[in-house]
């Protein structure tokens, strides 16, 4: 009977996952790994929309055949404007109560989908932030220094304890992801950092939820760079913390 109960309720919230989420994956030069990304997704929900940040490599050309939609700039102007054009785009279409975000490197197990979803509805969440396990085995020593500088910052300036601040694979309302669009500017990596922020600020439902942390090192589908992007990161967490002391956010 136990059984039967746990089988109807993992049917039910697959549904629920492809009536109610849209996947957006926002790609620069995704290379093979686009496809993979896409098509995991679509086995999940029916709505995915693919935002090309102007690659060059012909990624594209691999996904044409699927159900994806595409919205695709001229040129690359960084994840963070491709995240706000795919959930603007995302929130346009009906039934479209939850926004998942993931990246296209390779980097987030579609097949988490559902369990992430459950999650989400369960903590009844505003935005939900995979927490990759950043262990020895996995990831090289600079990523889980990065990581931590990056909590231990978030926990002393904004008060947030979460255990992964930066991970791409993200869950959103549709009353947050609808604020999100139309608060947050366009940016690169940073742009992750001032949506949590402006959930933090808003009081709106934050949660985290584990997932598999799939590492490659020199992954030439990842455009993270470790400095550059990294300064972009706390310049925006000084900015919005000393915007927040004066009343100005």
């Amino acid at each position: 009977m136990l059984f039967m109960s746990k089988c109807l309720e993992s049917t039910a919230t697959s549904l629920a996952l492809n009536k109610n989420v849209v996947v957006v994956i926002p790609c620069f030069n995704g290379g093979e790994r686009l496809r993979g990304a896409v098509q995991g997704a679509l086995a999940r929900v029916d709505r995915v929309i693919v935002v090309d940040d102007g690659s060059t490599d012909g990624c594209m050309e691999s996904i044409r055949d699927t159900q994806a939609q595409i919205i695709r700039f001229q040129r690359n102007k960084g994840k963070g404007h491709a995240l706000i054009a795919g959930t603007r785009a995302a929130l346009e279409l009906p039934d479209a109560r939850v926004i998942a975000l993931m990246d296209a490197d390779g980097q987030h197990d579609p097949a988490e989908l559902t369990g992430l979803f459950a999650r989400f509805m369960e903590e009844r969440a505003d935005l939900l932030i995979g927490a990759r396990a950043f262990d020895r085995r996995h990831v090289p020593w600079r990523s889980r220094v990065g990581n931590k500088v990056t909590v231990w910052v978030m926990a002393r300036l904004c008060g947030v304890n979460l255990p992964d601040t930066q991970c791409g694979f993200r869950l959103l309302s549709h009353r947050f992801a609808s604020r999100f669009v139309e608060h947050v500017p366009g940016g690169r990596y940073e742009t992750e950092m001032r949506m949590l922020l402006l959930a933090v600020n808003e009081d709106y439902r934050v949660v985290s939820a584990p997932i598999a942390t799939l590492y490659e090192p020199g992954n030439p589908s990842s455009h993270f760079r470790k400095v550059r992007d990294s300064l972009r990161i706390y310049r925006t967490l000084a900015q919005v913390f000393f915007a927040r002391n004066q009343d100005q956010w």
